[in-house]
This record gives structure tokens, C-alpha cells and sequence, in this order.
């Protein structure tokens, strides 16, 4: 279900649809402290999004609008498969992609509807009705009161259905009130949230818009046709659902062929087969959290060069082994898992058209890991387990593998199902509980050390972490101590920036783990992407095979790229020829300052912008584009507008003050910035910007109590640190001013301004060997420091005759 957009807009981080809370961008901003001879900038973190195929060839055009009619023209709909594919027809229609999206019919809806009545959600009543052939919902709406709407979409089918109603623009809105199959029973899908009209998340939202959220995924080559100027939609498609079509192609040619020559024993040249990895990726479409860079995606194409994808990061999508955490499908989990490493794909498990397992429990398992693999090792489920297991006898022998021996309703999970250990699972949406496909082991050792939770006390919610630990040491032994544990507890550290997780990360990022692994590696080392070491890591790593590797690359060495004639910025020029379009696209957002207008990754970066502008998030990234080439009023339309349509969101009213600062409007972006310290309490990094807007105002006293605050939130803020001792300094608290100094060197030790600092104010007060100490370590860091070297020759010198 869709949170407010009130984190950094991300291409590389988010898939913009209900039930994703995107992880989105701050931009880099002009405001300036200057104290004690030393300048503070506002830190922002970088955007970018993530694609992954091979380096030859390029990315394909992307079809222009008005080719809509000549794409759709080569559809032939699913009615046209039944004749010859009967069986696959009849598995599909009845499922749940079959179901994807439809018009309400009594035949499948009165149930939900007949007889009247309403629910409590919050302080807010729903109510729904049948009146002949027309499903009413009546809740809370814009006008502030109750209002009643005609139903015209269902969307989604088993556990849970959703419902479309019109709105203005040519917009459809998702409902809150959704119907439990199940139970019979109607819930908010928000739980007790208690949303309210005109917020982002509210069903009269921009987070419950279906044209936006919904439709891709629920019907057939969707195009959304978004309009910026009149803030209208347009949206089309092949087929309503998720038809044959949305996984096979455009079929017209194949059925007009077979019409023709079907019985003439010729071999069909117009049937359209797809490799694994793009079966994957078609999959992957609909089942990831990603963002769409073209709008255009349709079966054969690579998902990593239309799509970028969420992964482990250092955000808290995803748990440190991998595990889904947010509401994150099951794709990315899956290109981490070790299954995706040994050549599993979706269709090894699931039935094409029904896309329910191939067999039941752990049958489905073992045609596997039965020894008829080389590649899978032999499993017992009752030694392995330690539980019982469905099918099997208390003394763990194979009672019988008939499954036509069983009636449906016999045949139930049991705590050996191997599912329940490794695809442990999470409800979303209040009711739909779906298994995570990261294949991760349970370890209550990281539930321990780091909070990630474990499939044992998933289901024992009774017991505790250490009971959990002393079975599993006590049944694996040192086989608990793998390489997925070790990985897990890195990528835990680095999030917390210890530096201890820098040696082990570059391992992994320079060895022979999974591209998906070592994507996440290269993200995490993004904060240390400033050492030497780091750098010419990641500077390699955009050379790297696998383009989701590149694209991680290209992201955190982007705050390094800010100088057009730096090393970084040259490397990074090269890669707006990449093969691969996500590639580029960072590349072309890293440069945007100084992006050369008419190359192929401008035109790809300027696309994908106008594709998102009809969310927050995308009149963010528009704003952050234009204030990056000199465009500051131009800019500020955009946040006015990303804030107009989230008030709510913390991110948004903190670009929109940097672009009024970027205007010499101070005082309103104070404004801005106390708005988003209000909205977002716990965010040090709102504090930060506060006290530096503050100090430009003049106000040195309200800028170091927003630094004291800032520390307070996050005690391992640099430049909170370093900017508080400046501030300190100002007013005279110099003893104050050098321990707050002292702290940041503890957590920045290579940034000679920190040092430099800290010497201007030791030799202010005479303390001149200390302060040649420390401008020297000034000059280590950076030996072409000219402050800091005439700072050292000034304190080199023999003290003037009285």
C-alpha cells in the first residue's frame, strides 16, 4: 500500500504503484556556512536508477506516443487463444492474472456487496451497496463529507480485491475499502492509519491513482500518456488484465498465420520465444519494487534495461541478509537468492497460466533436492527440519509421494515445510501474506546482534532469540557459521558506518559473489566512496560485467563527479555511452550540471523525467534537474508543486527551500525547513539544513541549537559536527567549539577542512604548536590545501620583536 512520498525521489529505489514506499533523492544545494575560515555545503545523497543486461548492442528506442494505434493493432487478444489452447485458457481465466483487472459483475461481486453494509476504519465510516447492476461505496471525499461512487474496476482477485472509481483528468482512484475474499468481509487497507482526503496515500490521491500505480501491472502494454501541461491522463492499453498477451507478445501474426496455415504442418515462424532470463524478467515487471524509465516495457525485453530495481541498500527496504522488509515483491529477493545463483527460474516452480506451484508442500521441493541434481544438494525434510513434515512417518520414512492418494484438504503445511524456513512470510496490505523469494537461512544470531528477524521465532513468537539459537548451534553446528551470516552482518555494520565492514564489502564487490551482491556492496560503500581506495574500487566496478553493478557505481561516486575536471567526472562522461539505458541515465543524472543536450543519455534522463512529473516525486527530480543547470525559478515551479500535491512530505519541502535559499528568500525557507523538522522529527539531516539556513539568516544562536539537535538525532553527523564547532566558534564558546571539532575528525578522519578548522581557532588562541599540528594534518590530507599552507607558514615563523 503506498506510504507518503516523503523520502528522496529515487529511479534506482522505488516502484511507484500502491504498496511501495518509495526511497527518494535529495538535491545538492548552493547554501554556504562560513566560519573560522572554513566552508560547510549542504551533503545531499545522490539519485539514480539500476538496469542490468550485457554491454553489447544498445538500449532499444522507445516508441513515441502517437505510434499507439500501429502497437496495439498488433494484439490480438485473449479470446483468440481459446480455440487452440484450451486447457491453458481455462487454467488462465480462473486465475489470479486472469482476474488482474475487470468490470464489477454480479456473478462476482453481489456477494461482496448484497446485502448493505459498512465498517469503521479510524474515525472514518464505509459503507457499500448494490442498487440493480451498479456497486456503490460511499466514504469520506474531497468535499469533506460522505460521498457515493459507482464502482467501475475491480482490480486484484484472491486474498483481496480492490476497487477503481472516476475522477476528473481522466483518472481512475483506487479505494481504501477493500473485500477479503476469505472472510467475507470488508477492511481498510491502510488498517487504522485513518488516512485523509487530500494526502498523498488517501484513496483521492496521487498514491491511490491507478493511472500511475495500478495499471501497467493489472492490464496489457499500458501506455499511461500522461499529460504535464493539463495535468490529465489519457491512459490506454491492449487488453484489460493480464492477458496471454502480457506474457507472450503481441500475437495478430500467429493467429492470422495459424487461421492460414495452422493444419498444413508447417512450422509456425511468427510464435515469439523468450530464454529464461527474459521470462524472468517479464515476471519481474509487475513482481519487483522498481521504477519505469520508458513506459513501454512488453515481453522479450530485458527488465535491466527498462526498469531500474530496489535492492539491499542502505535504506531499510530490505533486511541486511536480504529478507524483504518493506512491501518489495519478490524479484529482487529472488536475483540475491542462491536459487537465482544455480539457473532456478519463476517457471521451475509455477504453472504458466494457473501460476500456482507445480505440486504441493515440499514435493515441489524435492524434485530437486532428491539427488537427481547435481547442482541441488540432497535434502531430508525430517532430518533437516527437525519438525514434522506432511507425508512422512514420526520415524522420518516416506510414507507416500502419491499425491492423488490425498484429498485437497489433507494436504497442510506443517513446521517441516521447507517454505516456512526459507520463503518465511509477511502480510501486506492487512491481508495478503506472500513468501519472500530470498531462499534466506533463518539465523537468530542476527535476530541477536542485529534485529533481522528469523523464520524460527516467526512461528515460536513465544520463545526467544537465544532458545532459537541454542537448537539451531545444537542441530548445524558450524554450519550456521556461512558465508550468508557474515555477508549479512557487513552490510549490518556498514549501515551503521563502522568502518570495520569497508575491507570485507570491497571483497565482495571485487570477488565472485552474485552480481546482486555485489551491487548492494558497492552501494553501501558509497559513504566511504571518498578514500582513495574506495574510489579506484568503484571507479573499476563501472567496468563491471553486469550493469546493476555499474549503475550502483555510478550512483555513489556521483557526489565525487561535482567538479566537471575531475577524475571522477571524466569516468563518469564515458559511461553516458553505456550499452545499457538505467546505466546512462545515472551517468546523465550524475552530470546533469554539465549534461550536453542532444546525446543519447540526455535524451533517455529527459524521458524518464517527463514519464514520472505526474507524481511529487517526479516534479522533485524535474526541480532538482533544472536547479542543477541554473534554472532556479523554474525550479521552484516544480517543488511548489511536489509540495502542493504532498503536503505532507518532508523531502519535498526541504527542496523547495533550497531553491528559495538558491533565490535569496531565506526567511521562507526556513519555513520550509521547520515544516519538514515538524514532519519528519527524527530526520538529523532536516536539522542540519535548518541550522545552515539559520546561519544564513544571521541567526548563529537558532543554528547551533538545530546542530545541537541534529547531533542529538544522528551522533555520527559530520558535518553536523564540524558546522556546530564553526557555529561554537562564532560565539565565542571555543572550548565547546574544539570538542565538537574533535568529534567530527573522529568520524570524518579524511577531511582536511576539519583539521584546518580546528587550527585556525587553536592559533587564534595562541596554542601555535597544537595548530600547526593540526594544519599539517590538514596538508597530509590534502596537499594542495593553500589555506592550510599558509596557515603553516605563518605559524613556521619566528614571532615579531616587541
Amino acid at each position: 500500500m503506498p506510504k507518503r512520498a516523503d523520502q528522496r525521489p529515487s529511479p534506482g529505489g522505488s516502484r511507484q504503484r500502491p504498496q511501495a514506499r518509495p526511497r527518494l533523492w535529495l538535491v545538492r544545494a548552493a547554501a554556504i556556512v562560513l566560519c573560522a575560515g572554513a566552508a560547510a555545503f549542504l551533503v545531499v545523497r545522490p539519485w539514480s536508477p539500476a538496469n542490468r543486461t550485457g554491454k553489447t548492442g544498445a538500449s532499444p528506442a522507445i516508441p513515441p506516443p502517437e505510434d499507439e494505434r500501429k502497437v496495439f493493432a498488433e494484439y490480438a487478444g485473449s479470446d483468440t487463444c481459446r480455440s487452440c489452447h484450451e486447457e491453458a485458457y481455462s487454467l488462465w481465466e480462473r486465475s489470479n492474472h486472469g482476474l488482474a483487472e475487470r468490470v464489477p459483475t454480479l456473478a462476482l461481486d453481489r456477494a461482496a456487496f448484497e446485502p448493505t453494509r459498512s465498517f469503521k476504519h479510524g474515525a472514518q465510516q464505509t459503507s457499500v451497496r448494490l442498487d440493480g447492476t451498479n456497486f456503490l461505496v460511499t466514504c469520506l471525499g474531497l468535499s469533506g463529507s460522505n460521498e457515493t461512487h459507482a464502482v467501475v474496476r475491480v482490480i486484484g482477485n484472491d486474498p483481496l480485491r480492490q476497487f477503481l472509481v472516476a475522477a476528473p483528468g481522466g483518472r481512475l482512484q483506487t479505494l481504501e475499502a477493500s473485500y477479503d475474499l476469505h472472510r467475507n468481509e470488508w477492511f481498510n487497507v491502510y488498517g487504522t492509519e485513518d488516512r485523509r482526503p487530500g494526502e498523498w496515500g488517501n484513496w483521492t490521491g496521487r498514491g491511490m491513482n491507478w493511472n500511475s500505480m495500478c495499471a501497467a501491472c493489472h492490464n496489457t502494454r499500458v501506455r499511461k500518456n500522461y499529460d504535464e501541461a493539463a495535468d490529465t491522463y489519457h491512459t490506454d492499453m491492449a487488453q484489460l488484465t493480464v492477458s496471454c498477451e502480457s506474457c507472450h507478445g503481441p500475437l495478430k501474426t500467429h493467429v492470422e498465420w495459424q487461421n492460414q496455415y495452422g493444419k498444413s504442418g508447417k512450422k509456425d515462424p511468427t510464435l515469439p520465444t523468450f530464454n529464461h532470463q527474459q521470462v524472468l524478467g517479464n515476471c519481474g515487471f509487475c513482481h519487483a519494487r522498481r521504477s519505469d524509465l520508458t513506459g513501454d516495457f512488453k515481453p522479450g525485453d530485458s527488465f535491466f534495461d527498462q526498469q531500474s530495481l530496489a535492492i539491499v541498500d542502505q535504506s531499510e527496504r530490505y533486511y541486511p541478509d536480504g529478507q524483504v522488509w518493506e512491501e518489495d515483491y519478490e524479484f529482487a529477493a529472488f536475483l540475491g537468492s542462491r536459487m537465482h545463483a544455480r539457473g532456478v527460474y519463476c517457471l521451475d516452480c509455477h504453472n504458466p497460466h494457473s501460476m500456482k506451484t507445480l505440486l504441493p508442500g515440499n514435493w515441489l521441493c524435492l524434485r530437486c533436492h532428491n539427488g537427481s541434481y547435481t547442482n541441488a544438494p540432497v535434502i531430508d525434510p525430517v532430518a533437516h527440519s527437525h519438525h514434522k513434515v506432511f507425508g512422512y512417518s514420526a520415524d522420518g520414512k516416506l510414507v507416500n509421494t502419491d499425491l492423488t492418494a490425498y484429498k485437497p484438504h489433507e494436504i497442510k503445511e506443517t513446521g517441516g515445510e521447507c517454505v516456512n524456513c526459507h520463503m518465511p512470510q509477511t502480510a501486506y496490505m492487512q491481508r495478503h501474506w506472500r513468501h519472500d523469494h530470498g531462499f534466506t537461512i533463518p539465523d537468530p544470531l542476527l535476530t541477536k546482534q542485529y534485529g533481522i528477524p528469523n523464520a524460527c521465532n516467526r512461528c515460536h513468537a513465544d520463545k526467544s532469540a537465544d532458545w532459537a539459537l541454542e537448537n539451531c548451534v545444537a542441530w548445524y553446528g558450524q554450519k550456521m557459521e556461512g558465508p550468508t551470516r557474515q555477508r549479512a552482518q557487513w552490510i549490518a555494520q556498514a549501515r551503521r558506518g563502522d568502518a570495520s565492514a569497508r575491507q570485507p564489502l570491497l571483497a565482495v564487490l571485487a570477488g565472485n559473489d552474485s552480481p546482486y551482491w555485489k551491487a548492494a556492496a558497492a552501494s553501501l560503500l558509497g559513504q566511504w566512496a571518498g578514500e582513495p581506495k574506495v574510489r579506484d574500487a568503484l571507479l573499476k566496478s563501472l567496468e563491471d560485467p553486469d550493469p546493476l553493478v555499474r549503475e550502483q557505481a555510478v550512483r555513489v561516486l556521483e557526489p565525487l563527479a561535482a567538479q566537471p575536471d575531475s577524475p571522477v567526472a571524466a569516468a563518469l562522461r564515458k559511461v553516458l555511452d553505456d550499452s545499457v539505458r538505467s546505466v546512462r541515465v545515472s551517468a546523465a543524472w550524475a552530470l546533469r550540471s554539465s549534461l550536453p543536450a542532444g546525446t543519447q543519455a540526455a535524451r533517455d534522463l529527459q524521458y524518464y523525467l517527463r514519464l514520472n512529473s505526474d507524481q511529487p516525486t517526479g516534479q522533485m527530480q524535474e526541480g532538482a534537474f533544472t536547479l542543477a543547470r541554473g534554472q532556479p525559478q523554474e525550479a521552484l515551479a516544480h517543488y511548489e508543486k511536489a509540495v502542493a500535491w504532498d503536503p505532507n512530505s518532508a523531502a519535498s519541502r526541504h527542496d523547495l527551500a533550497v531553491a528559495l535559499s538558491a533565490l535569496g528568500r531565506t526567511r521562507e525557507a526556513i519555513e520550509q525547513l521547520e515544516a519538514a523538522c515538524r514532519l519528519e522529527p527524527k530526520e538529523a539531516e532536516y536539522e542540519f539544513k535548518l541550522a545552515l539556513a539559520w546561519n544564513e539568516a544571521g541567526s548563529v544562536d537558532k543554528a547551533v541549537a538545530a546542530l545541537e539537535q541534529a547531533v542529538r538525532l544522528d551522533p555520527r553527523h559530520a558535518r553536523a559536527w564540524f558546522n556546530l564547532g564553526l557555529a561554537r566558534n562564532t560565539l565565542g564558546q571555543t572550548d565547546s567549539a574544539l570538542e565538537a571539532l574533535v568529534r567530527a575528525e573522529t568520524l570524518a578522519p579524511d577531511d582536511p577542512q576539519i583539521p584546518y578548522a580546528r587550527a585556525t581557532i587553536l592559533a587564534h588562541l595562541g596554542r601555535n604548536p597544537e595548530a600547526r599540528v593540526a594544519a599539517e594534518r590538514a596538508l597530509q590530507l590534502n596537499p594542495g590545501y593553500a589555506d592550510a599552507q599558509r596557515l603553516v607558514e605563518d605559524l613556521s615563523k619566528p614571532p615579531a620583536p616587541r
